[in-house]
């Protein structure tokens, strides 16, 4: 999966959100992460790009949104 960073983060907060991308494969995955934080985080928006994909928008614990492309 590729990752775009559109924000400066430090090498510690890099990496972390590397091996969480690499461990979520679908998008349950996306919600299951979410849910198990404390306090659990739910998808804070969808935006729709055309009839079959969607931008799936999550807040991280480190101060940024993560932006799934889903198809």
């Amino acid at each position: 999966m590729d990752i775009e960073w559109r924000v400066t983060v430090s090498g510690e907060v890099r990496g972390a959100i590397c091996a969480l991308v690499e461990a979520q494969r679908t998008l349950e995955d996306v919600v299951r992460w979410g849910l198990a934080l404390t306090p659990p985080r739910i998808v804070e928006d969808v935006v729709v790009q055309d009839e079959y994909t969607h931008d799936v928008v999550m807040a991280h614990p480190a101060g940024v949104y993560l932006v799934y492309d889903t198809t």
